[in-house]
């Protein structure tokens, strides 16, 4: 794979990740979607097809790592770190563009949403929601779940550990069986079964902090989510941004060496 088959892949699969995932975020949260409210299973297996979605298209071009997880994993299992670089800038620029995909794509109803006073408070507000206050007392905006990952409880030793574990084993599932023949990206098989650890993770550990899991998937829309012009919109939760990047990337070093000592 050349370089500019890696980062074009990478770019275009993380942007189809992050606009389907980002998408079913968007649609289950958002005012005047006919999704509104259709909960967690919606959200996990919709994430879970956005992973095989992306995986499909972008396979053939780059691997289709999509999380610099991945990416740093399967540098430390083969040594091979020239290309790491390259996955990592197209990882991010890709969930940048999803995430501005799914901001058109429901560019009525975040309008709608940010604009009720219901929903933001303010003068003539008959009841603001207290997720929406204690979310906006913890510094994240009300559509920030659209974009980005946080906790239900702020514990950063708890916060950081969810994020490592859930990453541990979305990157044994992907050394151990999601790989294609060449070892160096997922394959046709893999990205299926990718998908439905994907899922798993979400239903069994995604509640606390949102399984990010990826830290391409969260820094890039909250990056997205700071520079949009959103009414409202509130603020991107930066003091907590760290632990959705950090978590899965030590979890995606971890599972290497697991992956080293146990499998190679």
């Amino acid at each position: 794979m050349s370089s500019s088959d890696i980062f074009i892949g990478e770019t275009i699969g993380t942007a189809i990740l992050i606009l389907l995932g980002g998408g079913v975020c968007a649609a289950v949260t958002l005012k005047a979607s006919k999704a509104r409210n259709a909960g967690w299973l919606a959200i996990t297996f919709g994430w879970g097809f956005a992973v095989l979605t992306a995986v499909y298209i972008s396979g053939p071009l780059s691997g289709a790592h999509l999380n610099p997880a991945v990416t740093l994993a399967l540098a430390i299992k083969d040594g091979e770190w020239s290309n790491v670089p390259t996955y990592f800038a197209g990882q991010l620029l890709g969930a940048m563009i999803g995430a501005a995909l799914v901001w058109i794509a429901y560019y009525g109803q975040f309008h709608a949403h940010l604009t009720d006073k219901e929903i933001v408070g303010g003068p003539g507000a008959q009841a603001t929601t207290a997720k929406a206050v204690e979310a906006q007392e913890k510094g994240a905006g009300p559509v920030l779940g659209v974009f980005s990952t946080g906790p239900e409880i702020r514990n950063v030793v708890q916060n950081l550990a969810t994020e490592i574990i859930g990453t541990v084993v979305l990157i044994l599932a992907v050394l151990t069986q999601g790989l294609n023949d060449k070892g160096n990206g997922l394959g046709t098989l893999g990205g299926l079964i990718t998908a439905f650890v994907v899922v798993s993770i979400g239903l069994s550990l995604g509640g606390p902090t949102g399984y990010a899991i990826n830290p391409a998937r969260d820094l890039g829309p909250r990056i997205v989510h700071a520079l949009l012009p959103l009414p409202n919109k509130g603020g991107s939760d930066w003091s907590y941004a760290w632990i959705p990047v950090a978590g899965p990337l030590i979890g995606g070093a971890i599972a290497a060496g697991i992956y080293n000592v146990a499998f190679a």
